[in-house]
C-alpha cells in the first residue's frame, strides 16, 4: 500500500541546507498498524507529511502511496472547522462532492465509530483532548479513507485521554484499516503494533518486530526502553 525508496527530504534554513529525512526506505502493507518511534527532530513527522500528500521528498525520491491517506496533526484542534462534531465531519464528505443523504449517512457512521454520537450537536471547541483527536479520525473516516496517520496522538492527553485514542485504534484495526502511530510515547501503544520503525536523526535505523525491538539498546537512539517499566510488550498499551 506505501512504498517508499531512498526519500531525504532537505530544507533551506537561514543557517543552510538542513536534512530532515536521509535515504529513508519503507514499505507497509494494507491493513498493518505500524509504529514509528524517535525523538524529538528525528524527522517522523516531515516522513508522515509526505506520506500523507502534504509535502514532497528531494528530486530522486520515490513515493507511492496506492490509496488515499489522512493525517491527524499533534494539535489535533487546529484541524476543527466546525462548530459541532456533525458539521466539522459533514465538511469534508461535502468538499469530495458527496450527495445529501450520502453526507448524512457518513457522518452517523463516523460519529457511532468513534463514539461521539452523543456530542454530535456539542460545541468542537469544548471537547476534552481526546475527543477532539477523535473528532479529527472521524472526519477522516467520513471521506472512507483507508490509510490513518496518528502525529503524537498522545500529547497533552491525561490517561482518560489515552485511553480513548487507544480504544479508537483498536476499532480502526478491526476495521482493517492501515494505521500509522508516530510517536516518541511508545510505552503508550507498541502493544497495539506489529511492527516498530524506528527513526534516528532522519535516518531509519530499525524496523522489526515490537517483540525484538524491546530487546535492543534502544535507549542509543534516545528512546526510552518501556520494558524497564512493563513486563512484556503486549502490556504496553494504556487501556
Amino acid at each position: 500500500m506505501i512504498k517508499i525508496n531512498k526519500l531525504s527530504k532537505t530544507f533551506i534554513t537561514s543557517t543552510g541546507p538542513k536534512k530532515a529525512l536521509s535515504n529513508v526506505s519503507l514499505e507497509i502493507k494494507k491493513g498493518e498498524c505500524v509504529v514509528i518511534g524517535g525523538e524529538n527532530g528525528s524527522g517522523k513527522s516531515v516522513l508522515m507529511s509526505i506520506i500523507s500528500g502534504l509535502d514532497e521528498g528531494d528530486k530522486g525520491s520515490e513515493v507511492e502511496v496506492l490509496e488515499r491517506a489522512g493525517l491527524v496533526f499533534q494539535e489535533a484542534e487546529t484541524q476543527i472547522l466546525g462548530e459541532t462534531p456533525q458539521e466539522d465531519i459533514a465538511f469534508g464528505p461535502k468538499n469530495l462532492g458527496f450527495k445529501k443523504d450520502e453526507i448524512k449517512a457518513a457522518v452517523e457512521k463516523a460519529l457511532e465509530k468513534t463514539g461521539l454520537t452523543q456530542k454530535k450537536d456539542y460545541p468542537s471547541r469544548f471537547l476534552s483532548g481526546g475527543e477532539k483527536r477523535k473528532l479529527a479520525v472521524a472526519c477522516l473516516l467520513a471521506m472512507n479513507l483507508p490509510i490513518i496517520i496518528l502525529d503524537e496522538p498522545f500529547a497533552n492527553l491525561d490517561y482518560n485521554g489515552v485511553k480513548q485514542v487507544n480504544a479508537l485504534i483498536k476499532e480502526l484495526k478491526k476495521d482493517g484499516k492501515t494505521i500509522i502511530i508516530c510517536t516518541h510515547e511508545i510505552e503508550k501503544c507498541l502493544g497495539l503494533a506489529e511492527r516498530f520503525v524506528v527513526l534516528y536523526k532522519g535516518q531509519k535505523v530499525y524496523d522489526g518486530s515490537t517483540t525484538n525491538a524491546v530487546k535492543l539498546n534502544l535507549e542509543q537512539w534516545n528512546i526510552k526502553n518501556p520494558l524497564t517499566q512493563y513486563k512484556n510488550v503486549k502490556d504496553l498499551i494504556w487501556e
